[in-house]
């Protein structure tokens, strides 16, 4: 059994790998693809998840046989901060397995301040981790409404910045977007706080006809005349992208890859070490 994947689809724009620890979440986000994808009812997926059955020793299984020199993601599945019924347990030691083995790694949560108990795990990987979160809304009643038990949006602001502060590269995915106007304010809102090195910006997809009404080519726009003068790393999905296709990018701006967290392959622990 193998805990390490390649995503594909519009998973892969995010990372060349990626591992799932928790099956389940507690932030019952109204958009939340996972039950769907896993062909479950919302009420057996959300709730306080536990780890998967075996995942610590089937993960370093993985890591004895395989060497990572591209960015494993936690997670697509479930988040590995969320309300977990072993309070996060396993994906401090997974973060330290992934480290002895010299992987590189991307975290995403919206799991706020919960990130930091992992702070001093974060520091030992150097530059070999970045750690971002989810930002859809500044208005927390509108956080609220569509993310109901996932950390506030100042929340997670306060923790990005207190990462980077610490030496932590981060990053933030605007995806879903679903207001662009308070996306826009988000983008601001890193900007004056300076704690995003890196941004991934899309729009909300296949929920409720939710995209429809958005001037998507705007918004693209109004991304690019903020984040450009601001020299900051950006991918803009592919989704975004094809409903713009008048909008002139950089290569980096459209390259999933340009900005993952690497490792050269002498720098793996490999299984013959």
């Amino acid at each position: 059994m193998s805990i390490i994947y390649k995503p594909c689809g519009m998973a892969r724009e995010y990372s060349p790998y990626a591992c799932n620890l928790y099956i389940g979440c507690s932030h019952r986000c109204r958009y939340c693809y996972a039950p769907h994808t896993l062909q479950k009812r919302a009420d057996d997926y959300f709730g306080k998840p536990e780890p998967r059955k075996d995942v610590l020793r089937w993960l370093e299984k993985d890591l004895q046989k395989n060497s990572f020199a591209e960015q494993v993601l936690l997670s697509f599945v479930g988040d590995c901060y969320c309300d977990s019924a072993d309070d996060g347990l396993t994906t401090r030691e997974a973060l330290k397995l992934l480290n002895e083995y010299k992987v590189p790694v991307a975290v995403l949560s919206k799991g706020g301040k919960k990130m930091l108990r992992d702070l001093d795990v974060f520091k030992e990987f150097g530059d070999r981790i970045t750690v971002g979160t989810t930002l859809t809304f500044l208005d927390e009643e509108k956080s609220k409404y569509w993310e109901p038990y996932a950390s506030t949006p100042n929340e997670r602001l306060e923790t990005l910045k207190i990462l980077h502060d610490n030496g932590i590269k981060t990053f933030a995915s605007f995806e879903p977007t679903i207001d662009p106007e308070e996306s826009l304010k988000l983008i601001k809102k890193t900007l004056e706080m300076d704690c995003v090195d890196h941004y991934k910006i899309g729009k909300i997809n296949n929920y409720k006809s939710e995209d429809k009404w958005q001037d998507w080519p705007k918004y693209l726009e109004d991304c690019i005349s903020l984040l450009r003068p601001a020299k900051k790393q950006v991918y803009y999905k592919f989704c975004l992208r094809k409903l713009a296709p008048n909008i002139e990018l950089l290569p980096e701006e459209k390259n999933p890859d340009e900005y993952i967290v690497r490792v050269s392959k002498n720098e793996q622990i490999s299984l013959f070490d």
